[in-house]
């Protein structure tokens, strides 16, 4: 059954291509004014979900509402009401900063262009490349633009698909503020990404691996789900010992960050039994908390993929 007071709900989405499945059924629900993270590797149907719920792909089989619309029946009526971000920039790029964003008002049929326009580069901080050509802006700014563009008719909803890839840490920063501003105005966001950072910010997210949901929930309930226990082994030349502990009883994973390692498994006991022996004068070994790329990465291992 669907909600009525979610933005998103679906029940057992399904789409193949070619006789091979993409979404495999899927059921999720995203609340109004929810910033939802929606993470998985290349290829894991994140992006045909996205496209199956503003109306760019119709399903296979399954049902479910965005914006209290039917997905089969009304996408004509749910596309007017959201926003949609692509992975790739898709301006116009010979066309100037404020071109840009009087074309799409005009598309969406809004009234008031140039005032609205006005209004968005000064929300934006586009002011001074106003008239700058698109394709010359830097990827933050390109980026910065293309949410502007999407947000221009004030949609309900916003359909983000990895929006930060290949943008800087402050830019990265400037849209999460601007997310945020937007949720406390009852935007919802289902947003697509690869960074685990940016997956903590979400108030819940979904991790899907080549069409399958394994799981869903806040970052402090898939961590608590995962049943994974992690030890941090700190010192000038940790990464060292990496390769030897990999091949233990109880250790399933070894992720070296600097010269920090974190070893992972769901055995606790055989997991520091497997560390016992670690030289504690050049090592300091201690229990850490676990981590959301330690669960997806065991998440990962638990199929049999390797990343």
């Amino acid at each position: 059954m669907t909600s009525p007071d979610q933005v998103i709900s679906v029940q057992d989405l399904t789409k193949s291509f070619g006789g091979k499945v993409a979404v495999n059924r899927l059921s999720l629900s995203v609340a109004p004014g929810e910033i939802y993270g929606f993470l998985g590797p290349n290829g894991s149907g994140k992006t045909t979900f996205i496209r199956m719920l503003c109306g760019l792909l119709r399903p296979d089989s399954g049902s479910g509402t965005c914006l209290g619309l039917d997905i089969f029946r009304e996408n004509a009526l749910i596309k007017p009401q959201i926003g949609y971000l692509a992975q790739k920039f898709s301006l116009y790029e010979d066309l100037s900063v404020r071109e840009n964003l009087s074309f799409m008002a005009r598309i969406y049929g809004l009234p008031k262009v140039r005032s609205l326009v006005g209004d968005s580069l000064e929300r934006f901080g586009l002011v001074r490349f106003a008239d700058q050509l698109a394709g010359t802006l830097s990827g933050g700014w390109k980026q910065r633009l293309a949410l502007a563009a999407c947000l221009l008719h004030k949609p309900r909803l916003l359909l983000l698909d990895e929006p930060t890839a290949g943008v800087d840490p402050k830019a990265r920063r400037d849209f999460w503020d601007e997310i945020y501003r937007l949720s406390a105005e009852g935007v919802t966001s289902l947003i697509s990404t690869h960074y685990m950072d940016e997956a903590e910010r979400c108030h819940r997210l979904a991790y899907l691996a080549y069409g399958d949901l394994l799981v869903a929930g806040t970052a402090a309930e898939v961590v608590a789900a995962s049943g994974l226990y992690t030890w941090t082994i700190t010192g000038s030349d940790a990464h060292l010992l990496a390769g030897n502990l990999k091949n233990r009883p109880g250790i399933e994973q070894v992720a070296p960050f600097g010269t920090t390692l974190h070893v992972s498994g769901h055995d606790r006991d055989l997991l520091q039994a497997g560390l016992v022996d670690i030289d504690c004068q050049l090592y300091h070994c201690y229990e850490s908390e676990v981590s959301l790329e330690d669960v997806f990465i065991s998440l990962m291992r638990d199929r049999g993929v390797e990343q």
